[in-house]
Parts: structure tokens; sequence; C-alpha cells
């Protein structure tokens, strides 16, 4: 078995502090956060350029070559809604750690992210959605199927380059909907594939003092159904310790009295 991959979530233009370094071309917030992720045991760096329309292939190109320069070629995650970013960034990007993430496609508007993967020989993040939120698993396998095809006919490795995103949930209003996403993790699992996902959006509006414990449990369960990866916070001590343990429980590594710090 494999060890979980962790994405790293903390070099986003949601975050002001990143926004501003990135239309500023400052690295050393950006720096300062990638290091901390990757202290932290952050497997990949998501970058999060947002639509970037003005200057998005040369943002991202910039971002790329600073990261892996800096980080020993650290392995990223390209996440922006503007494609030629994507294949801007990809062209200057070093393969010896991973190959490159595309955040991401889905069954719709975004279902091209496919092709520019195959393309590229890049991995893509697959969530599984149309136009809008899933109603049911039903529905969320009809649209893994459209993306495993469009996959399979752009001659993808669709088991291993395919990481298909369940969209976990807001608790907080779809509270009724949570083991739904994890029955849908289980069957992306039997059917032997990858899953990913943005792990924190299930503790989105909750109280600081919180997020942590039900990022926690939550990770446990979906870890426990075959989850392969999620985008998180690296930093978030008790998630990474229980992602590390539940690893260890996995047998996906061997255990030491220091797997906490590995």
């Amino acid at each position: 078995m494999a060890k979980f991959v962790t994405i790293g979530e903390r070099l986003s233009t949601t975050a002001p502090a990143v926004n501003k370094a990135f239309t500023e071309r400052d690295a050393e917030p950006i720096l300062k956060r990638a290091k901390q992720q990757l202290d932290a045991g952050a497997t990949y760096l998501d970058v999060n350029i947002g639509p970037a329309e003005n200057d998005g292939p040369e943002l991202m190109k910039w971002a790329v070559e600073l990261l892996q320069s800096n980080f020993d070629n650290v392995p990223l995650a390209l996440d922006t809604s503007n494609v030629a970013a994507i294949e801007a960034g990809i062209s200057v990007y070093n393969r010896s750690k991973g190959k490159p993430i595309v955040n991401s496609a889905d069954a719709a508007g975004r279902i091209g992210y496919v092709d520019v993967a195959a393309a590229n020989d890049a991995i893509v993040i697959a969530l599984c959605n149309g136009e809008g939120i899933a109603k049911d698993n039903d529905e969320r396998m009809m649209y893994m199927q459209t993306l495993m095809e469009r996959g399979m006919e752009q001659g993808m490795d669709v088991e291993n380059d395919m990481w298909f995103d369940p969209l976990f949930l807001v608790i907080k209003g779809m509270q009724d909907k949570q083991m739904e996403v994890l029955e849908f993790i289980k069957m992306i699992s039997d059917m032997g594939m990858k899953s990913t996902g943005g792990l924190s959006n299930n503790s989105n509006g909750m109280p600081k003092h919180i997020r942590p414990i039900m990022d926690s449990a939550m990770v446990a369960m979906a870890m426990m159904q075959g989850l392969t990866s999620a985008i998180v916070n690296p930093n978030d001590l008790r998630l990474m310790e229980t992602i590390k343990s539940c690893d260890i429980i996995k047998n996906n590594y061997l255990y030491a009295d220091s797997y906490l710090e590995i």
C-alpha cells in the first residue's frame, strides 16, 4: 500500500497575503508558506493562482520555478481556471519528484482539463460533479464514468493518473450527506481507483477550535473507506498526526516510535 498523499492548500489567492505576493511577484511570503507546509509533512503543494486572466502563464511559470528551485523540485498541483497557465507551468515543471497535478476537471464545462493532463502526461483531479453538486451516489458514479471514459479516450492511465474527487460537503447545512460521500469513497476504492478532495470543505463555517477536530475525524473515516489523498492544511498538527496514525494502522508503512516525525 502507498502512503497517503497530502496536498498543501496554503498557497492560494483566496488568502489576501498570498494574492498580494503573487500579484507583486514577492517571493518571501510564498516561500515561507511553502516551507511551513513541507516541514509539516506535505507531499505536494497546491499552487492556486486564481483565474489570473491577465498574466496567468507568466505567473504560473514564475511560481513553479520559484518553488521547485528552492525546495528540491517539490511536486506541485497547478490550480487555476486558466488552461494556458497550467500548460505554461507544466512546460517548466521538473518531474524528478513526481508528476504535476492538474487541478481540476469535472464532467461538464471543465472536462477539457482531462485532455490537458493527458497531453502533458500529468495527473488530473477529477471532480465527480457536473454543472452542480451531484444529488446522490448514482449521479456521482455517472459523472465518474464520464470522466473515466474521457481519460481512456485520451490514453490516460486512469488507475494512477486520475484522482477522483467525491466533493467533501459542508457539514453545517449538509450533515445528512456525509455518510453518502464516505460510501462513494469506498466505491472508488473498490474500483481500484485513486481519490482525493478538499477535506476542509466539510468544516467550513465552524468555530476555529472545532475545525481541526472535525477534519481529523473526517480524514480518519475517509481513509478507512479507501481515500488515498486529500488537499489539506498541513500545519494542522492534529490532522497530520491523524493521517500518519491511519497510515500505520492501514499498514501503509512500517511503524517506528518516531513515526510522527517522519
